[in-house]
């Protein structure tokens, strides 16, 4: 799990442009996907439990402590 942990960021939404399947004020895992970030957006997964892509803009990227990203690892 350690190599997963290192490759995973997590970011916290600040804008969700109405969309309803992310909130504000709450913290997502985000994937890679250097294509889409070429493009200004990130892989979330999102309230579905699935992975989509929303605007950067949306979302600043934090460092969570190892215990909370073992939890949202161990989630999955």
């Amino acid at each position: 799990m350690k190599k997963k942990l290192l490759k995973t960021q997590f970011a916290l939404c600040i804008e969700n442009g109405d969309c309803e399947d992310i909130e504000k004020r709450k913290f997502y895992q985000i994937l890679p996907d250097e294509e889409a970030a070429r493009e200004g957006y990130l892989r979330v997964v999102d309230e579905s439990q699935e992975d989509y892509l929303y605007p950067e803009s949306y979302f600043v990227f934090i460092q969570l402590p190892r215990k909370a990203q073992e939890a949202f690892v161990a989630a999955e």
